[in-house]
């Protein structure tokens, strides 16, 4: 009895090796997405360098499912720039142009206007109650480039959340059965 305890001990003693190890490998992961995103952040300047369109209001030039690549510089925000903006008591950011600048006198701080180019109206609709114009503060970064397409997993799993959990299931239990 003896022989087939050690054996068991020995293969418990595997299995929770293997757990450790799957348990760390994940952490790893995690943290690696973790400093890619800071990175990202430190490097562009701006919160959120990375944004998927979920509307057609910039189309035909930025379609829903565009992956936009945002920077945030110090130089003065300027009419025909695409950029993405958060007002207050919306969650999701929005990505229009800027159509109008108003240049303060004294501070040199700029208040701008924005506009979907498939929108009929300018956005002081969208602003919160009362707000004419949008402060840098509002502004998370100017887009300097995209990836067409490559969003739509984004806007599925956020449409069908059936889909995102079949996915993170299925990663999970790929992660929990792989050998290595």
């Amino acid at each position: 009895m003896g022989r087939i305890e050690e054996t068991m001990n020995s293969i418990k003693s595997i299995q929770i090796r293997r757990a450790l190890s799957q348990a760390i490998t994940l952490g790893i992961m995690l943290a690696s997405a973790l400093i890619v995103w800071k990175t990202l952040i430190c490097i562009t300047g701006s919160e959120s360098p990375i944004v998927v369109v979920l509307t057609g209001s910039m189309e035909p030039g930025i379609k829903k499912g565009d992956i936009l690549l945002l920077h945030m510089s110090k130089d003065p925000i300027r009419a025909g720039e695409i950029v993405v903006f958060n007002v207050e008591g919306r969650d999701i950011p929005i990505v229009h142009r800027v159509i109008k600048v108003h240049e303060l006198q004294y501070t040199g701080e700029v208040d701008v206007l924005t506009k979907g180019d498939n929108n009929p109206v300018d956005d002081i609709g969208l602003y919160a109650h009362g707000q004419l114009w949008l402060q840098r503060h509002h502004i998370l970064g100017r887009v300097v480039g995209f990836l067409p397409y490559f969003g739509w997993a984004t806007i599925i799993m956020n449409e069908k959340p059936i889909i995102k959990y079949v996915l993170v299931g299925a990663l999970g239990l790929l992660a929990v059965t792989s050998k290595d």
